[in-house]
């Protein structure tokens, strides 16, 4: 991998979850993490030190609290240790 990807969810729109793949051009901190239209923190899949490479995380609609969120469209977003943030918009329909 030469540079960092952030990969379309699948699928997309998509209920009850989606699957998120993304790409790492080198290793470090990484932070993927679900958000609304209006920026705020929905929910972070996970945020440590990864290897380069090719990663994949599930989400499953469930907020940071645990709960169910509403249809709607929202964005996810790969900040990595060495590079700029990467954002995507996805679609939970019920």
């Amino acid at each position: 991998v030469t540079r960092n990807l952030l990969h379309p969810a699948s699928p997309n729109p998509f209920n009850p979850r989606t699957q998120i793949v993304f790409d790492l051009a080198a290793d470090g901190r990484a932070q993927l993490a679900v958000y609304d239209l209006a920026g705020r923190l929905v929910r972070v899949l996970v945020d440590r030190p990864l290897r380069a490479g090719s990663h994949e995380y599930i989400w499953d609609g469930i907020d940071r609290t645990g709960r169910r969120v509403a249809s709607g469209v929202y964005l996810y977003a790969l900040r990595p240790e060495n590079g700029e943030p990467l954002v995507r918009k996805m679609t939970l329909l019920k």
